[in-house]
């Protein structure tokens, strides 16, 4: 069997993995995550995806490596990681009652040949009272967290509705990723 890692720190991702009875490694590459000017959300997390693979490709020539970079997208702007709480109140004042776009690039790499793929959910918010914005984001939920949610936590309790993929919203699309594995002779049942 050959040595799978994971390219990324994201527990959640580490725990998708783990529900598939997957061995794995875990690496966290260094990738630097800015936008670059004029890049759609669809293209940064292409090139994220990918930037995370290679990395980690380089360093386990030997093995198959998983990585992904999941965004949040409403009105064309890019919400990511809020870099403070007043950025995640703001975050989540836009997306309340209303749809939003979850993008996740994820790449597949073994012996320099990469697979990508991008997998779009659509998620709707139920309307929100600020006083419920304020105490959601006081259980510390929303740090470190694309649009400053979590859908399978309290942020569960926050969204109205999905079309597509709940696992992508999670951070890792599940079937896309049997697939791709599947690519590469990897069944995983």
């Amino acid at each position: 069997m050959m040595r799978m890692v994971l390219a990324s720190g994201s527990p959640r991702r580490r725990e998708l993995l783990q529900s598939l009875g997957l061995s794995f490694d875990i690496y966290r590459p260094d990738v630097d995550e800015s936008v670059i000017e004029g890049e759609s959300p669809h293209e940064l997390c292409m090139r994220l995806s990918r930037l995370k693979a290679e990395a980690g490709a380089e360093k386990f020539s030997d093995s198959l490596i998983i990585a992904a970079d999941t965004i949040v997208v409403i009105d064309g702007l890019i919400l990511g990681k809020p870099k403070d709480r007043t950025d995640a109140f703001n975050m989540l004042k836009r997306l309340q009652g209303r749809w939003h776009e979850v993008i996740t690039g994820i790449s597949i790499c073994m012996k320099k040949n990469i697979l990508s793929h991008d997998e779009h959910t659509q998620v709707k918010f139920r309307s929100l009272s600020d006083e419920e914005i304020r105490a959601y984001i006081s259980t510390g939920e929303c740090d470190d967290k694309a649009g400053a949610y979590a859908v399978q936590g309290y942020g569960s309790l926050l969204v109205e509705g999905i079309e597509g993929d709940y696992f992508n919203v999670v951070g890792l699309p599940l079937c896309s990723l049997g697939r791709m594995l599947g690519v590469f002779g990897m069944k995983i049942f």
